[in-house]
């Protein structure tokens, strides 16, 4: 279900095709019944690292930021750091793609659009995620805010799309899991796409998408008559 019919689809990594929380899941027999309060605690304090840094000018890239809430989330909760980091660390340069993240893609491309990821990942971890799902020929480019040194949702991000594309904002749709990226991408001109999986409200922010979706297939799936 597309809002219009884009020249590009650019789709966010984390949160969007890669779900966050595979890497937490997959150790869960050794966090003590923490799992799922580690798992929403580690993404929290990602989220407001790479914004805090944004903010305060002193860029740090996603790998860094994305081990420093870790840490700081094992220890919030009593978890042997010492014994869980670096194992998690590097769960999360693999984490599960969501189960139609390939075919959504796959049809998008039979379809005749580009698509591409617009991410706030480290180039690396977003080639060995793409790789490990095998997404990458499902992909015309995959781009990071490595280059930039400032993380989404600057606008200076967005537009890196129509740096790349050649395309205007009205061009694109924006998909992402995110509210808060789906509202920047909007508020940047872009078609936006918010995929609510966890049925949420939508924040009072300025750019509202223009479609909202439960899951990555409902792209591809027909509005019915």
């Amino acid at each position: 279900m597309l809002p219009t019919r884009p020249k590009v689809i650019v789709f966010d990594a984390y949160g969007t095709l890669f779900d966050v929380a595979a890497a937490v899941r997959r150790m869960a027999p050794q966090l003590d019944g923490k799992d799922r309060e580690l798992a929403a605690l580690w993404r929290q304090k990602q989220l407001e690292y790479t914004w805090l840094r944004s903010l305060r000018g002193d860029f740090a890239d996603f790998e860094q930021v994305t081990a420093e809430a870790l840490s700081w989330a094992l220890a919030s909760l009593s978890l042997e750091g010492g014994r869980l980091q670096a194992p998690l660390m590097a769960l999360y340069r693999e984490l599960d793609a969501y189960p139609d993240a390939a075919s959504t893609l796959g049809t998008l491309k039979q379809s005749g659009f580009l698509t591409a990821i617009l991410s706030n990942g480290k180039q690396s971890m977003l080639d060995a995620a793409v790789a490990k799902a095998g997404l990458g020929g499902l992909l015309d480019a995959v781009l990071s805010v490595d280059r930039l040194k400032i993380f989404k949702p600057h606008p200076s991000v967005y537009r890196m799309v129509g740096d790349h594309f050649q395309t205007q904002p009205g061009e694109t749709a924006f998909v992402s899991g995110n509210f808060w990226d789906a509202s920047a991408g909007a508020a940047f001109g872009f078609n936006a796409v918010w995929i609510n999986r966890q049925k949420a409200l939508p924040e009072p922010l300025p750019g509202q998408p223009k479609a909202v979706i439960s899951e990555l297939s409902d792209l591809v799936t027909p509005t019915p008559p």
